[in-house]
């Protein structure tokens, strides 16, 4: 809380606040107090536009003020600087760019449905290219403008004083047609947002007719008239009706909505695809770097090639990575991964007539400009009724001197005062008497009297109808009804009233081919060596001592697969990582170091590294000597840091920690493991548990040493020649077929390797 401290007594009061007085307050209060005043502020005057008139108050202001400029659609366009230097000085005391890009955004076409502001010069484009600076652009309303306009001079709605009380400005537009639903927009103010879909003006005025007519009409009634959005960028909507419905029932949801595309052949079985409609709000030169980015990545394998060769139409050409891809998988994949599809939000946040914030449906929204419409016309008929009364009380004073034209000469000729002679003799008022002292000679012919009796009999019918009008509830909706059919008329006129934006249905993911569709099938080789660095060469490798690595690098792994599969890469900590191989760098290079793709600890190292395949499994060791059989699939990782699997354990103290050793593929029904100290053990693979994780069971005791190397075979193999086997150090199949004598129980210490097996206690070398 602030301290006062009183002034001394001969000092002025010239400390702040009234009469130099220091109010004590709470800082708490303060803040609250004034954060609310600028919440309030933003809300109503910045973000939120009006439900009347679907305007904030910079566009309507620009508006007007172009209005009062005479900047009608038939004049000539003016400097955009003038036009934002008379808001800004009138009207908007805030920042010239911030209402130059108001009135750049109203000029856009591909970013306003009905273009309010005619632009002349560069106002931007749908690559997101900015507009020129207003010095060098021109501007002037549009008829959809001045739909908007129509009867401000005819107390169609109130006026209020600008912020320096110089000027007024009007609270809200007349407004002939819903321009909120018809323009959409979009908007942060404090603690609330707005975002709402242009729409087709044509289908909203249907939808106001039915209401019209019946009041109880529901929002799936009004959704005959108004499928859905219809954005200026076109594009096709993909969003289900059942979620179109809850959108408009709620006023929250969103649209999903696609570029329209199609194929075009390009010779010899080759095509390419041609997209002509982007997603709305979405630069096309972003969208291109996006797709380059994807091809350079390796993070959309269909996708060849893709180049923007658009004129004044959009035409971007994206290019298979093969002739034997289906365009439309094609293009499923690209939706997944770029904004070839994108998802409009729909918060449909708005000022009510009140000034308060509201999320209102398609109905509410509707029924609400309506009822605007019933007041503006009923404001415009009152006020021409003053008009007409005014107008027919001056025409019977005019009548009055063809009744006795020589008196009213005679008057004006010789009376000192022939306005209170007028005034006596005839009865007549002020207004009258001075009406009739301005009338000409020439107007006294018959022929004069004669219009003036048909006049004042046309506006006397014409009085009759708006006294009607105003007793007549039916009869101001009626005429609300005929004034919206004819604002129709206009707006569905060419270029705008046509449907831009098509619906269709998405393809479901049980639709949808599995995600190894999208990738062209080829035979690669995995490249990893010793210090993590990983790549892929096309085919088979055919000399690996050809192979190229860094200094002090060598050859770790050579494994064959294919741009489908996904590489299972085993660290001796006993995590399975998982990589798709259409994702590996290219052979032509190094590579990338594998520590960049997956979050491998430094301080292990990579046991093995294989190609999976959907049911097959494989014994999983650790070198302590305990394991157990692993389904594959319970191997895959979906997480960078992948999937702890085996659990290795430890040594005793003062020995080695352990590690991951063994991860062999099943081939066979008996298991055959050697230990460091050479003794050998062969057992039926039905004595291992299956497990998903763990740290298994013992397969082999030992006292000291632990697991060097394992075997699955068949027992009674099928082909001579394919049972248990190892090779020599001269690079030679030996065949083990005394391996009976090493059969026993899991778990049991074994016997010494038979004579002539390797002294590296390895089946296979390595």
């Amino acid at each position: 809380m602030s301290k006062h401290v009183p002034p001394p007594p001969d000092s002025p009061p010239d400390g702040p606040g009234e009469g130099g007085r220091i109010v004590e307050e709470h800082l708490g209060e303060a803040l609250s107090r004034r954060y609310l005043a600028y919440a309030l502020s933003t809300i109503m005057n910045r973000a939120l536009p009006d439900v009347r008139d679907g305007l904030k108050p910079v566009h309507r202001r620009l508006l007007h003020s172009m209005r009062q400029m005479r900047l009608e659609p038939g004049s000539s366009a003016k400097k955009c600087a003038r036009v934002v230097g008379d808001v800004i000085g009138r009207f908007h005391p805030h920042g010239d760019q911030s209402v130059y890009e108001a009135l750049v955004r109203l000029a856009q076409d591909f970013a306003q449905r009905y273009p309010l502001i005619d632009g002349q010069g560069n106002f931007g484009n749908i690559d997101g290219d900015n507009a020129a600076a207003m010095r060098y652009t021109e501007c002037k309303l549009t008829p959809a403008a001045s739909l908007l306009l129509e009867g401000l001079d005819e107390d169609a709605v109130d006026f209020r004083p600008t912020y320096d009380g110089e000027d007024s400005e009007p609270v809200v537009l007349p407004a002939a047609y819903p321009n909120l639903l018809a323009n959409g927009a979009s908007g942060i103010a404090v603690g609330m947002a707005t975002s709402i879909a242009p729409h087709n003006a044509v289908e909203l005025i249907d939808a106001c007719l039915v209401l019209l007519q019946r009041p109880e009409a529901t929002t799936a009634d009004l959704m005959e008239r108004v499928p859905g959005p219809d954005f200026p960028t076109g594009g096709v909507i993909v969003e289900t009706p059942a979620s179109l419905l809850e959108t408009y029932e709620t006023g929250r949801g969103g649209v999903r909505v696609r570029a329209r595309w199609h194929r075009e052949d390009a010779g010899k079985g080759a095509y390419r695809i041609i997209v002509t409609e982007m997603p709305y709000q979405v630069p096309k030169s972003r969208l291109v770097e996006a797709l380059a980015s994807l091809i350079e990545l390796k993070k959309a394998p269909l996708l060849g090639d893709v180049r923007d060769e658009s004129a004044e139409d959009i035409r971007l050409v994206i290019e298979p990575k093969s002739r034997a891809i289906e365009p439309d998988h094609l293009m499923e994949s690209l939706y997944r991964l770029c904004d070839l599809e994108v998802r409009f939000p729909v918060n449909m946040n708005m000022l009510d007539h009140t000034g308060t914030p509201r999320v209102l449906g398609l109905k509410p929204a509707l029924q609400a400009f309506l009822d605007h419409r019933r007041e503006v016309d009923g404001r415009r008929a009152r006020f021409r009724l003053g008009k007409i009364d005014a107008r027919l009380h001056i025409l019977d004073g005019l009548l009055i001197v063809y009744l006795d034209l020589d008196e009213v000469i005679r008057i004006v000729r010789f009376e000192d005062a022939p306005k209170a002679a007028l005034i006596a003799r005839f009865e007549l008022s002020d207004l009258q008497a001075e009406a009739i002292l301005n009338t000409r000679l020439r107007s006294l012919a018959r022929l004069e009297e004669m219009e003036l009796r048909r006049e004042h009999e046309a506006l006397t019918k014409e009085r009759a109808e708006l006294t009607d009008l105003l007793a007549s509830d039916r009869k101001q909706w009626n005429k609300v009804g005929r004034d919206l059919r004819r604002v129709r008329d206009i707006l569905g006129r060419e270029p705008f009233g046509r449907r831009r934006s098509t619906f269709a249905t998405a393809a479901s993911d049980a639709d949808l081919p599995p995600a190894d569709a999208y990738i062209v099938r080829e035979p690669i080789t995995v490249i990893l060596s010793e210090r993590g660095w990983i790549r892929a060469a096309k085919g088979a490798v055919a000399d690996p001592s050809e192979l190229k690595f860094k200094e002090g690098d060598r050859l770790a792994f050579l494994v064959p697969a294919e741009t489908t599969d996904r590489l299972l890469i085993l660290s001796s900590d006993g995590r399975f990582f998982t990589l798709g191989c259409d994702k590996l760098p290219s052979a032509r290079g190094q590579g990338e170091p594998l520590r960049l793709m997956l979050d491998v600890d430094d301080r292990v190292k990579i046991t093995s590294v294989f190609p999976h395949k959907p049911g097959r499994k494989r014994v999983l060791a650790s070198s302590l000597g305990y394991g157990f059989l692993l389904d594959e699939a319970d191997a895959l990782a979906n997480r960078r840091a992948g999937k702890a699997v085996l659990n290795v354990g430890g040594g005793e103290p003062g020995e080695p920690e352990a590690e991951a050793r063994i991860c062999l593929p099943v081939e066979g029904d008996h298991l055959a493991v050697i230990g460091d100290n050479g003794k050998l053990l062969v057992f039926p693979l039905s004595e291992l548990p299956q497990m998903p994780r763990g740290k298994g069971v013992r397969l082999q005791s030992y006292r000291e040493g632990g697991l060097r190397d394992a075997l699955t075979f068949e027992a009674e193999p099928a082909q001579p020649g394919s049972g248990p086997a190892w090779i020599d150090s001269a690079g030679r199949k030996r065949e083990w077929k005394d391996w009976r004598d090493w059969l026993a129980r899991r778990a049991t210490a074994g016997k010494l390797a038979p004579r002539g097996f390797p002294t590296n206690k390895r089946f296979r070398p390595g």
